[in-house]
Order: structure tokens, then C-alpha cells, then sequence
């Protein structure tokens, strides 16, 4: 009997801690009493289908939009149709994730795991051999550039979708763009990698359109945010900080538009690759 699928709610949500909480500190020379609002994090363990996968340090918002999109940026399913159903459990900074998935899934990563079995770690965080972390992924088919209007004055715009980084600072965002060139939704997060996968995950839970988007993101953009890019479908990611040269070579390999937008020069295309002018 097939599962129910409920992919949009979780069953059984578990609360989690405010994103922020105040805490005294004191001064070198001596001065105490004073209170400030900083940024919480949460270790959230994951399991599919009764198999621990991942535990994850994030931040204590919109864990239902993390875990759609962490799921679907890891590779574990190939679309939001594969995860059945979810529940969140634990209080304070425990907590679990019991994800439902369906059974291709399923195999493909239990499959994965053994495949991996034995070997030795290659050093890259979380990854347990080469072929995880450059796995193939299919190419985009292109997009146009978007307009220079709509990154005009950008990293002004974005601010009101960073009421946590506005508010304590220490952590990273994610933004998505629409086709039109309007601001949609946001996701923050302690860790530039989670953001993202926020953000893909509420796309993908609220049925957003992804032709013609963009996302941007606030932290340095190295491989394993194209990659998540590119697993999603979104065919232009704007950075507000620069790439590294493998990022740039797999956005060029997976006709993926990747732009830098310097703090105080024009935006920087990176791929496509551009022929210079003699």
C-alpha cells in the first residue's frame, strides 16, 4: 500500500527555540550588565525511512522548508513527489527528522551508502568519497541574463528579507527572484549551505514558479551551492560574494548563469563565458 503523501506539513511539528535570544556579556575592562540578541542554532538529526543520514547544525526556523529542500539539493530524492511524509520531534537544541520517502529513493541512497562502505574519506565535509562529491548532474537548458535593472540597488533590497541577520547578525541568507524581477520570499540561516536549501524547499513547497528566477545568495558561493542550484532547476544564481574556480567551471559546464555583484562595482558575469574585445 502506497503511503500517503503529504509533502507541505509535517506531521507531529515539534517547537523549536526562538531564532534569537538575549544574553549578557561583559567587557575587557570590567563592564558588565549589558544584553545582546544572538543567533540560535540546533543540532537537527535526519533520518529516511528509519536510517539516520545527516545531523545538521541549523537554525530553529522553517525546518519543514529545510528539510524538502535538503532532501531534494543532497541528491536523496529527485523530486518533491519522492518524499511521502515528515515529522519533527526533540525540544531544545535536539532534534529529529523522520522523513518518509518513497521506496526508488530509498534503495538509490541505501544503494549509495554501501557503495561507499569502506572506503576512505577524501576530506570534504560530510562526503565520504570523490564520486559523491562530483557527482553528474544534468545540464541546464539556458536561460537569458536578467536585466541590469533588476540588481540595481540589490543589496539594499535584500535587507528586508534578513530580519535575523538585521536583528543579531552571524548568519547567511537566501533570496529568490521571480521572472518578473520582484523580490519573493527569503530564508536565513547559520549556515550558508541550510539558506539555500531553505529557500529551495519553500519554493518548492509553495509551488513557485522557477522560469525566469534567480537566486542570490549572501555568502561565498563555492561548489556545493551550484550544485544545489542546479538539482533544483534554478537556472541563474547571483552571489553577493565571488565564486571559486570550480564553481565557475561547473556553471559553465551546466549552462548555469552565475553572476558576482561586487559591494561597490558593476555585476561580474561568470558564466556564461564571455569573449573579451581586443
Amino acid at each position: 500500500m502506497q503511503a500517503k503523501r503529504t509533502v507541505g506539513t509535517a506531521s507531529a511539528f515539534a517547537p523549536a527555540p526562538e531564532a534569537s535570544q538575549s544574553y549578557s556579556y561583559a567587557t575587557l575592562e570590567g563592564q558588565d550588565g549589558a544584553r545582546t540578541e544572538l543567533a540560535e542554532e540546533v543540532a537537527l538529526a535526519i533520518a529516511y525511512n528509519g536510517i539516520s543520514q545527516a545531523v545538521m547544525l541549523v537554525s530553529p526556523t522553517d525546518l519543514e522548508d529545510f528539510i524538502v529542500g535538503f532532501s531534494l539539493g543532497s541528491g536523496i530524492i529527485a523530486s518533491r513527489d519522492e518524499i511521502y511524509d515528515f515529522k519533527l520531534s526533540g525540544c531544545g537544541s535536539a532534534m529529529q527528522a523522520e522523513v518518509e520517502i518513497a521506496s526508488r529513493a530509498f534503495w538509490e541512497m541505501k544503494q549509495q551508502r554501501r557503495q561507499l562502505a569502506g572506503t576512505s574519506g577524501c576530506g570534504l565535509c560530510g562526503v565520504e568519497a570523490v564520486e559523491q562529491a562530483l557527482p553528474e548532474l544534468n545540464v541546464l537548458p539556458g536561460a537569458p541574463l536578467p536585466p541590469i535593472q533588476w540588481l540595481e540597488g540589490l543589496r539594499q533590497r535584500i535587507g528586508e528579507f534578513q530580519p535575523l541577520g538585521r536583528h543579531c547578525g552571524a548568519v547567511h541568507a537566501a533570496i529568490y527572484m521571480d521572472g518578473n524581477g520582484q523580490l519573493l520570499l527569503g530564508r536565513e540561516d547559520i549556515g550558508r549551505h541550510n539558506a539555500l536549501d531553505k529557500l529551495i524547499g519553500a519554493l518548492v513547497r509553495q509551488d513557485i514558479p522557477l522560469a525566469g528566477g534567480v537566486a542570490i545568495v549572501t555568502s561565498r558561493c563555492s561548489l556545493e551551492l551550484i550544485q544545489k542550484v542546479l538539482r533544483a532547476g534554478i537556472q541563474t544564481l547571483v552571489s553577493l560574494s565571488s565564486p571559486t574556480g570550480l564553481a565557475l567551471q561547473w556553471a559553465r559546464r551546466h549552462n548555469l548563469n552565475l553572476i558576482h555583484l561586487p559591494q561597490h562595482s558593476a555585476p561580474r558575469v561568470y558564466s556564461p563565458a564571455m569573449e573579451i574585445q581586443a
